[in-house]
């Protein structure tokens, strides 16, 4: 985290270094097609979703598995209900962090409650998760009724203001949003580019 941080801050020094202060395009410039604005990179993550839960959930259940069992459905990746796209509102989201991808990184890590919002664009929908150090956000796109996808980039710490996706590799984000619960949804990002093999953010409404 701290080496993401200080990279953060050395590239926000540069002269003429803006990426961080450009907007995300809004949904009539990208439309309703989450496929037209993915990377190629980002698409092969996303067809991996089953393959990175099947490699973290084991290193997760052999490092905690207590914690694992106790949350039940928010680590079963064959729950899905149908209502994917959550209406707007504000919430409450947590973290999880599944199996280690870099040496110092742990098979299973849980951070505390932190404030997310959705807001409607349109058909689509924006998630922003607002305090904490790595702050995703972007936007859901329909896909099914059981699935949004999710395509975003990464926030970090004193940052004000996402980056346009497709800028940086490093900071996409891709995953999909599923409600697992009456009132209850996680976004799960599979191999992000940092720490782990899958992220799952669970958020609920505050």
């Amino acid at each position: 985290m701290h080496r993401l941080l200080l990279s953060a801050a050395l590239l926000l020094t540069l002269p003429g270094c803006s990426i961080y202060r450009q907007a995300h395009p809004g949904p009539a410039e990208l439309g309703e097609n989450w496929r037209s604005v993915a990377t190629e990179s980002d698409r092969q993550r996303l067809r991996g979703w089953r393959s990175a839960w099947d490699e973290a959930l084991p290193l997760a259940r052999a490092a905690d598995a207590p914690a694992v069992a106790a949350e039940g459905v928010l680590f079963d990746p064959d729950i899905a209900m149908a209502g994917a796209l959550p209406p707007p509102g504000t919430y409450r989201c947590r973290t999880f962090k599944l199996g280690a991808a870099e040496p110092a990184a742990q098979d299973f890590t849980a951070y505390p409650w932190f404030e997310c919002s959705i807001a409607a664009e349109g058909a689509l929908r924006r998630f922003i998760k607002r305090t904490g150090s790595q702050r995703p956000e972007g936007l859901l796109f329909p896909d099914r009724e059981t699935r949004a996808i999710f395509l975003g980039t990464l926030v970090l710490g004193d940052e004000d203001r996402a980056q346009r996706y497709g800028i940086d590799r490093q900071r996409d984000m891709i995953g999909y949003v599923e409600r697992i619960g009456e009132a209850r949804w996680r976004l799960v990002l599979p191999r992000p580019n940092f720490e782990s093999i899958v992220d799952v953010i669970e958020f609920v409404p505050a």
